[in-house]
């Protein structure tokens, strides 16, 4: 295939993606559902120009969405603005440590009793079915850094949190296979896979981005300095939390979303950053507009919300472009796979069942209304991280036997989500703001 054509193909997704947008805001589709469907007719069972094998070329395909999804941890956590001691944090604590332990449990049982994978690949399943998607979940995700919405906030940070926290089992899976250490009586994986790699991950994530946010923010509100390129602030520290996270044997998605959120912090704590009374000289009227915009960014009133307005909105279109691609690679590669009929009932059990059941009884007692227990229950959304979990295991020598039946499973999964959860999602959403504003008045 010619670079031209590979060239073409690009512009006319890139192009349908912007005229598209307002069409599908008035019905039941998503963006997603098209990416899919353009993937499978670019792939092999159409015109066979996207011929991705999930077993040959996972190496690849790991990267691809590992980056996609660090973008959209790094997002998830500059969305979330409430402050840290406010009790809706509580809500995706639970979700995402509580309700995803208790789904990597269910999936794992049901896969070794019904689908009779060994314990080891039944964990590993479940792991990687287990983390819901903050990139696909856009439409039912926080509007704005200061929304209280329950619904909304909790399923932003639970996609936040439980794309990192599922890590540890995907490593204690690994390990029962033999493909990684656990240590004797599994002390390495608890010591550094669960508690380390957890708490160090989120530390480091904290202590960049509250950092390199609060150097910005004095620089440009003291001395009218590193003013613009927000952009490459966003994958500057994308790139230092992530590197630092590895490098410190920690989970680099944990870290990334910390980042986002201690940076989203420093817009609440900028009036203690700047000095007293302390303001830049605004531009002139017939100042030219970029010379506004950069006056406005050192003023010491709106430094902080110039610089996230900017960081948010970048990192936004990049989180589009990384939708595109994995969505795309996953519907080239279901020609490749082979769903075992059994595995229907598992993908039902899963949506039905497993997901509803563990959010019961990981938010019993939780102040949420029914509605919101509801809607929680149903918009587990599963996605680029899944991807990247089951390409992560690949890469690590999951043995053939196990690869083919998970990597079927785990794309099965990620277009029912895709669509069921594509067609629904606007009308539940907005029955469930009539509902709210009802109950309201």
């Amino acid at each position: 295939m010619t670079v031209a054509l590979w060239v073409l193909i690009i512009g006319v997704l890139l192009i349908a993606m912007v005229l598209s947008g307002t069409l599908l805001k008035r019905l039941p589709l998503s963006t997603a559902m098209l990416y899919l469907a353009g993937g499978f007719a670019l792939g092999p069972a159409g015109w066979a120009v996207l011929t991705p094998h999930p077993l040959n070329h996972a190496a690849l395909l790991e990267r691809v969405a590992e980056a996609a999804v660090l973008i959209s941890l790094f997002s998830a956590g500059l969305k979330l603005g409430l402050p840290l001691s406010n009790r809706h944090w509580l809500l995706p604590l639970r979700l995402a440590f509580v309700s995803m332990t208790l789904t990597v449990s269910f999936i794992a049982a049901i896969a070794v009793v019904g689908l009779g994978l060994p314990i080891g690949g039944a964990i590993l399943l479940g792991a990687i079915l287990a983390p819901t998607d903050p990139v696909l979940a856009a439409a039912v995700q926080v509007e704005s850094s200061g929304d209280r919405d329950r619904l909304r906030f909790s399923l932003t940070g639970e996609g936040g949190f439980n794309d990192g926290a599922a890590f540890p089992f995907v490593m204690l899976g690994l390990g029962l296979l033999g493909l990684h250490d656990l240590g004797a009586w599994g002390w390495r994986w608890l010591a550094v896979d669960v508690l380390w790699a957890t708490a160090g991950g989120l530390l480091i994530g904290t202590a960049m981005g509250a950092l390199i946010g609060r150097l910005v923010v004095y620089l440009r509100a003291r001395h009218q300095e590193s003013v613009g390129l927000d952009e490459f602030l966003a994958l500057g520290l994308i790139a230092l939390a992530y590197g630092f996270a590895v490098l410190a044997h920690t989970y680099g998605f944990l870290a990334v979303f910390a980042a986002g959120l201690a940076l989203q912090r420093v817009r609440e704590q900028s009036r203690r950053i700047v000095a007293p009374g302390a303001k830049a000289a605004g531009p002139q009227p017939d100042a030219p507009a970029d010379e506004r915009r950069a006056a406005q960014a050192i003023q010491a009133d709106h430094t902080s919300a110039y610089m996230m307005v900017a960081v948010r909105g970048f990192n936004e279109q990049l989180e589009r472009i990384g939708e595109l691609a994995v969505v795309l690679v996953v519907g080239a590669m279901l020609p490749f796979t082979h769903l075992p009929a059994r595995a229907l009932v598992f993908l039902a059990l899963l949506f039905l069942a497993i997901r509803p059941a563990s959010v019961w009884l990981g938010l019993l007692g939780a102040p949420v209304s029914r509605d919101q227990r509801l809607m929680i229950a149903w918009f587990g959304i599963r996605g680029i991280g899944s991807v990247y979990y089951l390409m992560y295991a690949v890469h690590q020598g999951l043995p053939l036997s196990l690869a083919e039946p998970i990597t079927a499973i785990t794309l099965a999964v990620v277009v029912v989500s895709i669509l069921f959860h594509g067609i629904t999602v606007r009308p539940m959403m907005h029955l469930y703001r009539r509902r709210k504003a009802r109950q309201g008045a």
